[in-house]
């Protein structure tokens, strides 16, 4: 419980209404989830505004609004107007829950690819130091005893204030979480103290929900350019618009390279010819972070998650392990053990043959992990890609793009696409102009499609064909979400003979793609 008058204190208001000074339970921005003596906070979405919904809200036990747009018809209830009721939610949020970000050690990652492995890395890290840790992401929110799927890469600002309060709570110390685009355009991470921040890669995605990829990578850097002198940042020099930020932050400065040799920290003698990369860190410029300062020297490491992609997210969990004053040895037991993230270049199956499942989602993501193809021992590629559905022209060209340029490295000649069309919803149902402009970039090149409708057609096809030593990919974002899973169970029925237990074990895990 908190007094009104003191958590306006965390805004500015530019008017208020009916003012009064009143004992507030909680704030909330859904009308359904009001709860008597709650601040009803009217936000503005892309498809429905929160002050259409204010009655909902006062019915349900709101005793005061903030709002962006006077309410004339409101007039009995106090009502505070903001210029932008997303910061104006985040503010409150911070202030209502004792700014519980400012009691925990925040980890702030944000890339176009690579961040949910890399926060699940860094958090293997810590918790190999014995912290007890807590992590928000893509996949799940955890901390102790507690772990939920989750319906945004990045909370709403309610919801992660009172995420880091219930941390707070338990003694958590530690919080890795992944920062979206959206969340820093949308003000979710307003008011969050983060103490290290990193900007991995950045590709073109999301270019319909910013306008321009000016726009998105504006709100990418965000994270970078806000952070103060007393903080760090992690930045990618082998990335050049991670690289561009160097002079543009007040932060203490960490960088790392994994091809040009430049860099705090730079990655030597890689070794990626069983997928699982082996490799040299070398700490080239001496730095102090509390009571440890680190002196120029080597250490090896050896990555148990395959992919080339997973060499620079571990250059980014290995950094924030330092700058957490975690020891190497430390370090280099946290990756070794860590398994991966499900569907980020995830073996699924490694017997006579392997099955790879990976998101696939944008044109940087999938070079990278065709590229790690392209380094691996093995036959012939059998490539299943889920269309990505609603995302727009540009995109599916430009992953189809990504694509026909590596077909030829990888003796590529036929793909496999689906629709996925019992498998998505109506958010990422695949449009006819995504269809279309998939098939043209592959007769561009040249290379057959056969089209399913269905994921399970698509899937028993590649499996109908595959031999010994082939790799069968499974690609693509939400479409292929359940492909794994699909896989598995085609196998278990054509061979049963297969120990079940053991085929299924990838998946035990799992949050996508289960149900």
């Amino acid at each position: 419980m908190a007094k009104l008058n003191e958590l306006l204190k965390s805004i500015h208001v530019l008017k208020a209404w009916n003012e009064k000074n009143l004992d507030i339970t909680g704030l909330a921005y859904n009308s359904r989830s009001v709860q008597p003596g709650d601040v009803f906070v009217c936000i503005k979405g892309f498809k429905t505004d929160g002050h259409t919904y204010i009655a909902e809200a006062v019915s349900n036990g709101a005793v005061a609004i903030v709002v962006e747009d006077y309410q004339d018809e409101w007039k009995e209830i106090p009502q505070y107007q903001v210029a932008d009721s997303r910061k104006a939610l985040a503010a409150l949020s911070d202030a209502f829950y004792n700014h519980p970000s400012q009691a925990l050690k925040t980890i702030g990652i944000t890339a176009t690819n690579g961040k949910t492995s890399t926060s699940f890395m860094t958090n293997a890290i810590l918790e190999q130091h014995g912290l007890k840790t807590g992590l928000i992401g893509t996949v799940v929110v955890k901390f102790g005893d507690y772990s939920e799927p989750t319906k945004l890469t990045t909370p709403e600002s309610l919801d992660l204030h009172h995420y880091f309060a219930q941390m707070r709570d338990q003694d958590v110390s530690h919080v890795t979480m992944e920062v979206s685009s959206s969340a820093l355009d949308l003000s979710r991470v307003g008011s969050v103290d983060f103490d290290i921040v990193t900007l991995n890669n950045i590709s073109r995605e999301h270019i319909d929900l910013h306008g321009s990829f000016e726009e998105y990578f504006n709100s990418k850097a965000s994270l970078i350019r806000n952070a103060g002198p007393d903080k760090w940042a992690i930045l990618n020099l082998d990335d050049e618009y991670s690289a561009s930020l160097v002079d543009e932050t007040k932060a203490q400065l960490l960088t790392f390279s994994v091809e040009t040799g430049d860099g705090d920290l730079i990655c030597k003698d890689l070794d990626l010819s069983t997928g699982r990369a082996k490799f040299t860190v070398e700490i080239r410029k001496p730095f102090t972070v509390g009571a440890t300062t680190y002196e120029p020297m080597e250490f090896d490491i050896a990555l148990s998650t395959p992919g080339y992609h997973s060499v620079y997210n571990s250059m980014v969990a290995i950094t924030a392990g330092l700058l957490n004053e975690v020891p190497i040895p430390t370090i280099q037991e946290g990756l070794k053990a860590f398994g991966g993230v499900e569907r980020r270049f995830e073996m699924v199956f490694e017997e006579d043959f392997k099955i790879l499942d990976d998101h696939f989602a944008n044109y940087g993501n999938i070079n990278v992990t065709l590229s790690t193809l392209q380094q691996m021992d093995y036959a012939n590629l059998k490539l299943v890609y889920a269309i990505r559905g609603s995302r727009g022209v540009t995109v599916n060209r430009e992953n189809a793009q990504a694509i026909k340029e590596w077909a030829p490295k990888l003796g590529l000649t036929e793909v496999i696409a689906t629709l996925s069309q019992s498998h998505v919803t109506e958010k990422d149902e695949v449009q006819e102009e995504e269809v279309r402009v998939f098939q043209e970039m592959m007769d561009e090149a040249g290379i057959k499609v056969d089209l399913y409708k269905e994921l399970d057609d698509a899937i028993h096809h590649a499996l109908s064909e595959v031999n010994t030593d082939d790799v069968v990919l499974l690609a693509g974002c939400q479409g292929m979400d359940p492909g794994a899973k699909i896989a598995l169970e085609q196998l278990n029925k054509a061979r049963p003979e297969m120990d079940e237990e053991k085929l299924f074990k990838p998946l035990k895990n799992r949050v996508a793609g289960i149900l």
